[in-house]
């Protein structure tokens, strides 16, 4: 089992930056990949981006790119989302997940392991 705890959300005004961070406990070198998805009210959960855990490879969804930057820090078992130029849009409770099998995915149920989310909340 891997545990996953996000922290680093709130409010922001539009234009404004957050880090989130991901802690990753528990069968940790089994994680190939990390990932943080979204889901805003009443819409469907969303891949926003990814991390291989050993070569730090990145992928990103096409409506962040450029604003949203993956990365992790592989010592202490932690993802991070460092999101800027941040707005109203961004607004969504923010998922971290890891997935053990090695390919690369979007899909939501590709992951094995989920946080319990955080919430970002971006004022216009």
């Amino acid at each position: 089992q891997v545990q996953l705890v996000e922290s680093g959300g709130g409010l922001v005004e539009t234009g404004g930056s957050l880090r989130l961070s991901c802690a990753a406990s528990g069968r940790t070198f089994s994680v190939y990949a990390m990932a943080w998805f979204r889901q805003a009210p009443g819409k469907e959960r969303e891949f926003v981006a990814s991390i291989t855990w050993s070569r730090g490879i990145t992928y990103y969804a096409d409506s962040v790119n450029g604003r949203l930057t993956i990365s992790r820090d592989n010592a202490k078992n932690t993802a991070y989302l460092q999101m800027s130029s941040l707005k109203p849009e961004d607004t969504a409770v923010y998922y971290c997940a890891a997935r053990t099998a090695a390919r690369i995915t979007i899909i939501v149920a590709n992951y094995d392991y989920w946080g319990q989310g955080t919430q970002v909340t971006v004022s216009s």
